[in-house]
Formats: structure tokens, sequence, C-alpha cells
């Protein structure tokens, strides 16, 4: 090849080359399977075609900056939105949770929001520690360097000499009232067994027969009896409690039907008073009562009642609240007991609900409520013929009531009161665990805990209210200790007082302080066994055994508060709250009645209403499904107390204290869903 054919060829040679170059990507690399991708700027000679690239590259990335930017300050402005947005929701329903009224709920909820800032500034305070090694060799104060090893150091100090002391000491009562309330449950649990073992059961002198017979029946074999049904602005429920009653099989002539409405709403007045008439048209006597001043809740609703002429010539009074339907045999299951019985007061029964599978919420007021009638009940009023009257589904005996003073107004569980001043007379009472009266329970947690608030405030005004009474009465020393250290400080003081104390206060603070010891039993496999012993009267619920023992901590810290609201006579423990009742009884007679496709069959039925009375029912169950959008609350004690545990949780993993860290976990998740309201019926 000439010489000028090598220039021509290596000028083509370094065209093509330099035009290789000027690609963006070059894939270079002898293997296959591993390619170098290189990223070169273009080479530009001339310098205003450089200027140019640099020009636009530049405005590119200003641009492109200037849009990401916008991205992220949008993203910003809708998280703060919706931040704002979620804390005034939360605020609006958190300030609507308690009513100005309920002061000790206030007082609480500070106190408890003052201890949640001291647990969160210790669980900084021990991350620090934590992360700087000294967990795992506690500096002294002597040999401490910086300023914040010296302050962990004479914290350590501090904790060990002068706190941990007191907290062990305060742990240690409240184990040793903890075992105290064990073993009484423990008791209970066993006299239980020895009841089904021998059979025991209170056997009535005579018996009715089943179904009465026009001529052969002799009306002086069956007592004048009275039966209330009190009831405040519950429209839901009220057709069902009224035909159940109607229903009762007991000669009419001997039956009088009081229903006392206490309703401050003109139109379910209107529709009780339509009810009763229907009724008093098919014959029974019933009438119709509303006060004018409706004082003294329902103890002075009751009251008035009592005090009609007519009362004289009754001799037994049956009470049944709004939601309650007793069988067709109630009176003739009940009233033979009294027969021969000079003594007996009260003839209590059993409460069976209509809904304790609606909801998770149901299903543990289940558990709780079958052991208080299996066992407490029973066991009492078989080996005392002493316990608390439910208020509802029993028959009193006229006499008694008048002999201790009839019904008073002076606390919120007017149904213990009386019960306590009958037994304080020598009154006897009998429990029939084999007769039930069907009720609802509550499926909001919001009736729920309103409920639960009157029912553990009220025996503590009792208890302040009596205590003397009790020291002076004439029954035996052994009835008094009962009653007092048993039935009032051990079930309605102690065990709010410890369960709170305990659970929500000293286990948490343990973890912080570790020189005070909380035993694992304590934690775990005591509080295990008595959720066993609680839920064998309703074995049906045993897969819920975890659930129903966090339920009831968690409902610690409403029954501690309500106790310290009624010992101390805030002003909140008088508040009566009529507990929300749905009305699923009368939703299973309007379905049974459209099944049976018959009005003759349906009127026959225990719970029958009338044709009108079922044309409401369509009209309320349309109404449910039409109504205000339901929506959950938030419940800001139970919140608080929800971050509390979980930043003690946080510090027992720091201490690798397997047990404690997963109570403390899962306790504080149940609080975070009660809190939230996730738990139950939610209420519009």
């Amino acid at each position: 090849m000439s010489r000028s054919q090598n220039e021509e060829f290596q000028q083509w040679w370094n065209k093509q080359r330099d035009r290789t170059t000027n690609h963006d990507v070059l894939y270079t690399g002898d293997d296959e399977s591993f390619l170098t991708v290189e990223i070169r700027t273009p080479v530009v000679d001339e310098p205003d075609k450089k200027d140019r690239i640099r020009t636009r590259s530049a405005r590119q990335l200003s641009r492109l900056y200037l849009l990401k930017f916008k991205q992220l300050a949008s993203s910003f402005l809708w998280i703060g939105h919706s931040f704002l947005y979620l804390l005034r929701t939360a605020n609006r329903r958190i300030a609507n949770d308690n009513p100005p009224s309920v002061s000790s709920s206030a007082r609480l909820y500070r106190l408890i929001k003052g201890f949640l800032v001291l647990v969160v500034l210790l669980l900084f305070f021990e991350l620090a520690a934590y992360f700087k090694g000294w967990h795992f060799t506690p500096p002294s104060v002597a040999s401490a360097e910086v300023a914040l090893e010296v302050v962990y150091a004479w914290w350590l100090e501090i904790r060990a000499s002068y706190l941990a002391p007191p907290l062990q000491s305060l742990t240690n009562v409240c184990i040793v009232l903890f075992l105290i309330q064990s073993v009484d449950r423990l008791v209970l649990v066993l006299g239980c067994f020895w009841i089904k073992l021998r059979r025991i059961k209170p056997v009535a002198s005579m018996e009715y027969p089943t179904r009465l017979v026009g001529d052969g029946v002799r009306l002086e074999d069956y007592p004048m009896v009275i039966v209330q049904i009190p009831m405040c602005n519950e429209k839901e429920v009220y057709q069902q409690s009224i035909g159940a009653v109607c229903m009762l099989d007991w000669p009419r002539e001997r039956m009088l039907v009081q229903v006392l409405d206490d309703s401050s709403e003109l139109d379910v007045q209107q529709l009780i008073k339509a009810e009763v008439q229907k009724w008093q048209q098919r014959g029974v006597r019933i009438v119709y009562r509303h006060r004018l001043i409706r004082t003294g809740y329902k103890a002075g609703n009751l009251k008035a009642a009592m005090n009609c002429d007519y009362v004289k010539d009754y001799e037994f009074v049956a009470i049944f609240d709004a939601d309650f339907q007793p069988p067709p045999d109630f009176l003739k299951k009940t009233v033979p007991h009294f027969k021969g019985n000079d003594e007996l007061a009260l003839v209590q029964t059993r409460w069976a609900f209509v809904n304790k599978d609606e909801n998770l919420l149901t299903r543990l007021q289940n558990i709780n409520l079958s052991f208080h009638f299996e066992v407490e009940q029973q066991v009492n009023g078989v080996f005392i013929n002493f316990f608390g009257f439910n208020g509802t589904a029993g028959v009193w005996r006229i006499k008694a009531l008048e002999d201790c003073g009839g019904w008073l107004e002076r606390t919120t569980v007017e149904d213990m009161d009386i019960a306590v001043r009958a037994h304080l007379c020598g009154w006897k009472f009998i429990y029939l665990n084999d007769v039930k009266c069907l009720c609802e329970l509550p499926e909001s947690y919001e009736a729920y805990k309103k409920q639960q608030y009157r029912w553990h405030s009220g025996p503590m005004q009792l208890f302040r209210l009596c205590f003397f009474d009790i020291l002076r009465s004439k029954v035996s020393a052994a009835k008094k200790a009962n009653m007092i250290f048993l039935f009032f400080l051990l079930r309605k003081l102690i065990l709010p007082f410890y369960s709170f104390t305990l659970f929500c206060v000293i286990l948490p603070l343990t973890m912080f302080f570790p020189e005070a010891n909380l035993p694992s039993w304590v934690v775990c496999y005591i509080p295990g066994i008595m959720s066993i012993l609680n839920i064998i009267p309703a074995p049906r619920s045993f897969p819920f055994i975890v659930p129903y023992l966090l339920f009831e901590n968690t409902m610690s810290v409403t029954k501690f508060g309500a106790m310290i609201s009624g010992l101390f006579k805030f002003g909140s423990s008088y508040e009566w709250v009529v507990t929300k009742k749905l009305g699923r009884s009368s939703e299973a007679d309007l379905v049974a009645y459209a099944e049976s496709g018959s009005l003759a069959e349906a009127t026959t039925l225990q719970r029958s209403s009338s044709d009108s009375g079922l044309t409401e029912l369509s009209k309320l169950g349309a109404a449910k499904k039409v109504g205000k959008t339901k929506r959950n609350r938030l419940y800001r004690t139970e919140i608080a107390l929800a971050f509390i545990l979980l930043a003690a949780s946080v510090r027992s993993l720091l201490s690798a204290q397997g047990i404690h860290f997963y109570f403390l976990l899962f306790q504080g998740i149940t609080f975070v869903v009660v809190g939230l309201d996730l738990i139950g019926e939610q209420v519009s």
C-alpha cells in the first residue's frame, strides 16, 4: 500500500474513532457476561456549541429540580393538612368523651397524662444510656467523665436508694391483695362445684299447674302481685317488656301491671301510652304512670309507684327493666318459694342474653355476667342467703320493702341499697339459677363504660353511707364481717384498686425501676388461672380467654375511677345514665313473625306485639338502616395508658424481660383498640 493510501486510511480511521467517542454510551469488555457501561460527555470542538450545551443542561436541571421541589412541597402540604385534620377530629371527639360533670374522670386523666410525660422522659433517658453502653457497665459518680454520664450515675443511686424501696413495698401490698382476692374467687368456684355435685337448689313448698284452667282455678291460691316496668326514653325496647309481662301466666284478677314511664321525650311517652291502651283493650289490668317531677332516677320512680293507695292490697311486687322479657311461667316458678317461708324477702332469677354473640364486647360481658350469676349469686344464695339484688328480674315481698324503709334515692345503686338494708333487718334471699329472663347487653363501648361506671361508683357511695348502720345492726358478727370485708371491701373496693394499680401503674414503673421486682407469676400465671376459673360458667367462650384477660385489665381504669368517685363523694358519682339498648329482641320478634306468616300464631308468642307494634318495629328497623352514619370515638384516658404501656414494653425489651415485654405489648395494643373505639358496636 502506498504512502498516500496509508494517510487516507489513517484519516478515515481517525474519523471513525472520533465518531465513536462522541456517543453517550459505549459498551466495553471482553467477557460477554460482564459488560461495562461508560457514560461520556460529547466532545465538542467549537466553543459556541459548548456554551449552548452547558446552558441547555443547566436550564433542564433547574426545571427538574423545580418540579421535584413542587412535588415535595405539595406532599408536605398534604401531610400537614391531613395531620391537622386528624388532630382537629381527635380533639373534637376527645373533648366529647367526658362531659363536664365527670370531674373525677378529668382528674384521673390529668394524673395519667402527667404519668405519661414522666414515662416518655425516662424512656428517652434510658435509650440514651443504652446506646452509650451504660446498661452493661453502669457508671459510678467517681468514674463518670461527661455530664450526661454523671447525671445517669446520680440517677442510678437515687433510684436504688430512695425510689425503688417504696415502690417495692407498694408492689408487695398489691400482690397480697391480689392473692387474697384470688383465694376468694377460688373459694366461690369450689362452692359452685359443691352445689353442682350435691345438686343443691331451692325447693318450693308448692307448685302451680302448668296452665290455668278456667273453672278449676282457685283465685285465693294466687297471691296479689304487682308487676312494675320502670323505663326512661327507651323506645327501642318498651314493646317487648310490656308484651312479655302482659303475657304472664297468672290470673288477671290477681295481677296489676304498672308501666312507670320517666321518659322526657313526648313522642316516646305517646308510644308507651298507646301500647298500654292496646293491652288494656285486651283485658289486661295495666296502668300508665308518668311523673311530672322526675327526681331520684329509678329509685324515685319505684318509690312513687309504691306510694299508691292500692298497693296495700298486694303482697308481692315483681320488677323488670325495659329490655327484660320474663317467661310466661315466671311468677309460677318464683312466688311459690314465699309460701311457708315468712323470712324470705327476695327471689332473684338469672339473666339470659339475646345478643351475647353479637360482637366481641358482648361475648366478654357474657363471660363476666355468667360467672356473676352462676357462681357468685348462687353460692351466696345457698350458703348465706344474701347477695346483691340485681335491680330487675326479681320478686320482692312488699312487707320486707316497707320494713327496711322502702326505696331510697341516696345512691345510684338503689337495688344494692335496699338489699343491704333488708339483710340487716334479718330478711333472707333466694336465687334461682334455672329461671331465666331474656335481656340485652350493651353493644357499644360507650354504653358499657357508663354502665360500669355507675355499677362501681354506687357501691362505694352505699358503703360510706351504711358502714355505721352495719356495725349497729342486730345481725351476727359473721354476717357483719361478710358484708364489710367480703361484699364491700374485697369485691367492690380492693378488686378495682389492685387491678389498676398493679397492672397499669406498678408494672410499667418496675420496667424503669428494675430494683423493684414484680414476679412473672403475678403478671402471667395467676391471672391466667383466674381467667380460666371465670370462664368455666361459659365454656363456649374459652377461645376468648386471652382477650378477656386483657380487656378486664383495660376496664380497670374505668372501675378504679368510679370507685374513687363514689368513695370520695365526687359529683359525677351521682349521675345516672340510662344504658343504651338497641332493641335486638324486638328485631328477633319481627323476624319470627315474618317467618311464621300468621298473625294469630304471633299473638300467642311469649313476646307478642300488636299489629301496629309490628309496624313500628318495621319502621325502627328501616330507620336503623338509613340512620346516621356511625363513627368511632376516641377515649383519651385509654389512649394515654396505651402509650404508657407501650413505652414500658420498649424499656422491657432493652432489659430482655420476655414475659413482661409481651404482656405490656399486648396490653398496650388492647388499650389502643379500646381507646379508638374498635371494640363493640359503634354508636352514632
